[in-house]
């Protein structure tokens, strides 16, 4: 199967809640007559269902109301292609500074507590390692009872090597000799596994904030991504706890997981509209390769299929 149908077909799999409940909310765009009124109507409301929020639902359908005026969509069928522009519209976000390779490339993984973060961290070993990559995996999730273990077991299922300490050592030493043992075995890539932290804990975020500085001090351009794991299941609410996570340590990329356990997969175009920040990844399932490469096309498509 090629790339792009393999990945078409996760998404559609995953986005398969958000799309029924977009279906029962507005039905009648989903047929091909002439456009009518209520189908926007019904279509804000669905929009509202799959908590894109308030302010993105508003501004699409003002979008598709101006376009109505024009005579550009005369029927349902251009409408349904007229929103997947708009999506993937909102969903594409510029690279403003692409960085160059560099080696060992250094990535800080961040989220809260049952994101699924380092299950995420596991996953994007096992495509780096699959792709030809050596990885270490930095263990500075050294709060959570049983995290150490959880990532030695990704690290022994995909290949890749685990730097840890002891449960309760320093985080930023286990970074710091991760760092080290990247550049004397000449490693490609480093993802470093973060405490799971409500970012209402001040203390925890300095303690981020503090891991940052010692990235960027012995490393020079590090943290070279920033991915911060959100779980779709929460929806729009996800948007204030990314906002303080950006503010500490800023972000370059969202992973999105237990996208196929919700109706809120909407929740997606609020986030990234907020923030202007990218998404990386998408997790559409439990299996190691249910981790898909975002690709804003592919979501739109899954979204409102034809």
């Amino acid at each position: 199967m090629a790339e792009g149908t393999n990945l078409l077909t996760r998404l559609r799999a995953g986005l398969q809640k958000t799309r029924q409940a977009l279906r029962a909310q507005a039905s009648a765009l989903f047929g091909s007559g002439p456009l009518d009124p209520a189908a926007l109507e019904g279509l804000e409301e669905a929009l509202l269902q799959a908590d894109t929020g308030v302010t993105v639902a508003a501004a699409i359908l003002q979008s598709l109301r101006r376009r109505a005026q024009t005579g550009s969509l005369p029927d349902l069928t251009a409408v349904r292609a007229a929103l997947r522009e708009e999506i993937v519209s909102r969903l594409t976000v510029p690279e403003s500074h692409p960085r160059p390779p560099v080696k060992p490339w250094v990535v800080l993984v961040l989220g809260v507590n049952g994101s699924g973060k380092t299950t995420t961290i596991g996953k994007l070993a096992h495509r780096a390692v699959a792709s030809g990559d050596q990885v270490l995996l930095a263990a500075a999730d050294t709060f959570r009872a049983g995290a150490i273990d959880q990532l030695k077991a990704w690290g022994d299922r995909s290949g890749a090597e685990v730097i840890a300490h002891q449960a309760g050592a320093d985080p930023v030493a286990v970074v710091f000799d991760a760092l080290q043992a990247g550049r004397a075995r000449g490693g490609d890539r480093i993802l470093i596994d973060t405490a799971g932290r409500l970012h209402t804990k001040r203390n925890l975020m300095e303690e981020l904030r503090k891991m940052t500085r010692v990235l960027g001090k012995e490393c020079p351009g590090a943290p070279h991504e920033v991915l911060l794991v959100l779980d779709a299941t929460t929806g729009m609410s996800a948007l204030p706890q990314a906002r303080e996570f950006h503010l500490v340590a800023p972000l370059t990329g969202l992973v999105l997981t237990k996208l196929d356990g919700t109706a809120k997969g909407g929740a997606i175009l609020g986030i990234v509209e907020a923030l202007r920040v990218p998404v990386r990844f998408l997790g559409v399932g439990e299996d190691v390769e249910d981790l898909t490469p975002f690709s804003p096309t592919a979501f739109a498509t899954a979204f409102l299929p034809d």
